[in-house]
């Protein structure tokens, strides 16, 4: 049995998915609306929220395999149930900013979470992606309202990655050996950047989007308004104010476990195009 939490995520259900088209299983899915998340029917479905510990103990009975998506309830506790249920290998989904910029909060959460994935008795695996390609969704209301994208940092690029490639690594590292105790860094195959991607969605669109750059303090107090201070700091620093060569570097990873091209972000516009319209 394999257990996929964020089934309803843009990796979990691609990752279902993924593990399905390999013939993989038994596969349980773990979702807060069974009605809405439409998991494929091969999928055995638990509904709930993880730090339910009834819930918890209920989506681990019989799992042998866990696919992670972290601080959907503390982590500590998940991890705990799992190894407690006999689960052998954990992955995880981390971030690359674990190396590029361990400064800051966001990445101290994940490491904390990769040290705890580590020290659980439980084989495991870590997955270290890139920025998403479906972060472009926060463009989605001003694009089909016809107003302009507004993003600083305009023209740097980084290796935006489909979460479809990371869902494509996690069903490798869950149903094949030799990826046990590794840590993958993930990205995509090209940098691009934020007009790039624009661009991109445009041309999925038929039509020519408008753009236009802001500055790093336009941006913060956009961001901040909603998210708060640090997380602003945060996804700006990553995104273009502190940049390095580490963060920036295309690496091989996909292809080299998959078999397959990453696939470009193009790609994931035109499949998501119908969210823009």
């Amino acid at each position: 049995m394999i257990l996929v939490t964020g089934a309803t995520g843009n990796i979990g259900s691609a990752l279902l998915r993924e593990l399905h088209a390999h013939g993989a299983g038994p596969l349980r899915g773990l979702t807060r609306d069974a009605a809405r998340a439409a998991l494929p029917s091969c999928v055995e479905t638990v509904e709930g929220d993880l730090a339910d510990p009834r819930v918890l103990k209920s989506a681990m009975d019989g799992v042998r395999a866990l696919f992670l998506v972290s601080r959907l309830a503390p982590d500590a506790d998940v991890l705990a149930a799992a190894g407690a249920a006999g689960v052998e290998h954990v992955v995880l989904v981390s971030s690359i900013t674990v190396r590029t910029h361990p400064h800051l909060g966001p990445a101290a959460e994940n490491l904390a979470v990769e040290r705890l994935v580590e020290d659980s008795g439980m084989a495991w695996t870590v997955l270290r992606p890139t920025q998403f390609a479906s972060n472009a969704m926060m463009w989605a209301a001003p694009i089909r309202a016809g107003e302009p994208v507004h993003a600083p940092y305009a023209d740097i690029g980084l290796p935006t990655i489909h979460p479809a490639d990371i869902a494509a690594v996690a069903r490798v590292a869950l149903t094949e050996p030799g990826h046990r105790g590794r840590t993958y860094a993930l990205t995509g195959p090209e940098p691009v950047s934020a007009r790039q991607q624009v661009e991109a969605i445009g041309a999925a669109l038929g039509r020519e989007l408008p753009f236009a750059e802001i500055s790093r303090q336009e941006a913060r107090a956009r961001m901040a308004a909603v998210f708060g201070d640090d997380a602003a700091d945060a996804v700006l620093d990553v995104t273009g104010g502190d940049v390095n060569a580490e963060l920036l570097a295309v690496r091989d990873t996909v292809p080299r476990l998959t078999g397959s091209p990453a696939r470009r972000f193009a790609q994931w516009a035109g499949e998501n195009v119908d969210t823009f319209r």
